[in-house]
């Protein structure tokens, strides 16, 4: 005999009503009766009140995601109709999916953040350019759906010029207040888009003074409405010079910390600021990171008063062998075949987002079950009730960082009592996910409603390990679905783009992702030939950094898996003596990792020189030789790779072969520069056999 749990025997109920079959429900209930009593017998149970006649806890400033730091939702632009607005819907839509209440960009500074390199709107002093990227078009998209969503603006890297020749964004502080100042300027005026918060220095360094300029001239430019978050990295030292210092207590308005393992220090709680979970989850999107993310939405609350949690990042729109593949609430990483997966943490973000907006409060009433797991419950203040309850185990709910010390949850009985405003609630309606093995699972499923009149506003759950109960007074609450999407595939094996694009909606060719270094599409406007729309490197300067860039440009495509392949590109060097371009192939690292990709690279010069070598930072030099090359003139490169072997042409003739190439196997193509400097890429062509 087992005992089933109160999910299961509620999913059950239904089917039989379902069918009808009345008769044989009744003789099932009554053969189900003992079984359940001894499980009633057997396993302990707890009682938790839920009441606010003694007044309410924090209020509650929304559950939401990062896009950026750096580039994760590079291929999402690139889906075609309707599966892009699909994804986007599951995002943002309310009462669809996810919902999420807070959207964070990234404020794009052309340097490496992750897994790749977002453009900054003001690449040099005197540019500036708002429809770079695709962070405006995400936010307007986001806003479409949800008019009332929050949008924050955060820095990774900054361009070089603010630096001055130096790798720091605080030489000058008004300039750099300036730069991002005008971020947000541009974002009203250009986009309709009200920036709620802005914060100082992904995980960097933060200065007292900055910050303080930074608020005096959001005060100038009429942006009182926009709020400071500090630091984003840890709860100190920013949390102490709060204390210390009582106008930059004044100036800031929410901390903000970054996986801080659902915990708090007592230094931030004396701020009497908004605490927030300003990065977190960074897990795959199984269902072990649906698990973290479950875990981490209660105990962020019920362990350190953080109102919001906010998760890195959206969704994984990035190739999934950069780092942290995979590491968003969906995945939709196949624009060439339109293919995406609504993963279980946009059914475990809906528990709380569905049912409760930023504006409610939690009640004081939160804690821990005693057999593990967590409870929380917010109120609109006007009569709702909204109830979350997690039993989230170790082994299945580890986020990718910090450690989670070691917990135990088992079977358990849960009685709640509704007290105070509550205690007259006739029905609550439930929401269920069951994590784990695939016979047993289910993600976030409607079961029949708990009807409280005749109980005295009290009623028990069964908890198993790794289950999500929402048990609320909204009636809005819906999982909503879109025809499955086509089929995954490989990137195609033929694979060219000539770039030649009047008016581009976005600044980056469809499927290139930008490592070091930003390619944008370009207009000679002196040179009408078969030249005349081009993909160009725009940055001659090094960025302020957020990782370590690579000193060379390069963009990345295609499929990893690439082994035996053909690159062609026309190529144009536009610095004199200096200047070098390259086309790659194979080429294993990117993201944070760039620095170190091996590849095969084929270097043409514009001294009249070309190489080949078995890494980008060119340490490991294969051939080198004279070549008729020089600037301001293009030249078609094409470098071919088969088993063992390589070969380059220059304008279609042979300058090198048969150099034998071991390591690596497989990897992306790509293209770049030697340094940091403007040079062209026009006829992209790349043939490919696995």
């Amino acid at each position: 005999m087992t005992c089933h749990t109160m999910a299961e025997r509620l999913i059950q109920a239904s089917r039989q009503r379902r069918a009808k079959a009345m008769t044989a429900a009744a003789g099932l209930a009554g053969q189900a009766a003992v079984p359940l009593l001894l499980c009633a017998l057997l396993a302990p149970s707890g009682a938790y009140v839920l009441d606010d006649s003694e007044g309410l806890g924090r209020e509650f400033d929304g559950i939401g995601a990062v896009s950026g730091g750096g580039a994760t939702s590079r291929l999402l632009v690139n889906y075609p109709e309707p599966y892009r607005s699909e994804i986007l819907d599951y995002l943002f839509k309310p009462n669809f999916g996810a919902s999420l209440h807070v959207l964070k960009v990234e404020i794009g500074g052309d340097g490496q953040t992750t897994d790749g390199t977002e453009p900054s709107h003001m690449h040099y002093a005197l540019d500036e350019n708002y429809f770079r990227g695709y962070e405006w078009w995400l936010m307007k998209e986001a806003k479409k759906r949800n008019p009332n969503i929050t949008l924050i603006g955060l820095p990774w890297s900054f361009p070089g010029w603010l630096g001055k020749g130096f790798n720091w964004p605080y030489v000058n502080l008004q300039l750099t207040a300036y730069y991002i100042v005008t971020w947000i300027v541009g974002c009203k005026h250009y986009h309709d888009l009200d920036i709620d918060y802005i914060g100082i220095w992904n995980e960097r360094a933060f200065d007292v003074n900055y910050i303080k300029v930074l608020r005096r001239m959001l005060n100038h430019q009429g942006l009182q409405h926009v709020k400071i978050i500090a630091s984003d990295n840890l709860w100190e030292p920013i949390s102490a010079s709060m204390l210390l210092d009582p106008e930059l207590l004044k100036v800031i308005d929410v901390i903000g910390a970054h996986y801080p393992g659902t915990l708090t220090v007592k230094d931030a709680r004396l701020t009497k600021k908004k605490l927030w979970s300003s990065e977190d989850f960074s897990t795959v999107n199984s269902d072990m990171g649906a698990g973290c993310w479950g875990r981490i939405l209660n105990q962020n609350y019920v362990n350190g008063y953080m109102t919001s949690t906010i998760a890195w990042n959206l969704v994984a729109s990035y190739y999934q062998q950069l780092p942290y593949g995979r590491c968003g609430l969906m995945t939709a990483q196949e624009p060439w075949s339109g293919h995406y997966v609504v993963e279980a943490p946009v059914w475990v973000s809906a528990h709380t987002t569905q049912f409760t907006q930023p504006g409610w409060y939690y009640l004081k009433t939160v804690g821990h079950l005693e057999r593990g797991g967590s409870y929380v419950a917010l109120t609109d203040g006007l009569g709702n009730l909204t109830v979350i309850v997690e039993t989230m185990s170790h082994k299945h709910s580890r986020c990718i960082r910090p450690l989670l010390p070691y917990f135990n949850v088992s079977h358990q009985f849960a009685t709640f009592d509704l007290k105070g405003s509550f205690s007259q609630i006739p029905e609550l309606q439930v929401w269920y996910t069951k994590l784990g093995k695939p016979s047993e699972r289910f993600l976030f499923k409607q079961l029949d409603s708990l009807w409280l009149l005749d109980s005295g506003g009290s009623f028990t759950l069964e908890l198993q390990e790794d289950e999500l109960f929402t048990l609320t007074t909204l009636t809005s609450g819906r999982k909503g679905s879109f025809p499955p999407p086509p089929k995954p595939q490989r990137f195609p094996s033929v694979y060219e783009d000539n770039f030649n694009i009047d008016y581009p909606f976005f600044s980056e060719a469809p499927n290139f992702a930008d490592q070091t270094g930003v390619f944008e599409y370009y207009v000679n406007m002196e040179d009408p030939g078969d030249h005349r729309f081009t993909l160009r490197q725009v940055l001659n300067q090094r960025p302020i950094t957020w990782a370590a860039d690579a000193f060379n440009t390069i963009s990345v495509i295609g499929d990893y898996t690439w082994s035996n392949l053909t690159i062609k590109c026309d190529v144009y060097i536009e610095t004199p003596e200096k200047g070098g371009v390259f086309i790659a192939g194979r080429v294993n690292k990117g993201g944070i990792l760039i620095r170190s990709a091996r590849g095969i690279f084929f270097w043409i010069f514009a001294n009249g020189t070309y190489r080949v070598t078995g890494d980008l930072a060119g340490w490991i030099i294969y051939s080198l030789g004279h070549a008729d090359v020089t600037a301001k003139k293009w030249y078609t490169l094409t470098l071919t790779l088969n088993g063992r072997f390589s070969s380059g042409k220059l304008n279609g003739k042979t300058l090198w072969k048969n150099i034998s190439v071991n390591f690596p196997e497989n990897g992306w193509a790509a293209i770049g520069t030697h340094s940091f400097e403007f040079a062209q890429f026009d006829n992209f062509r790349v043939e490919a056999s696995h």
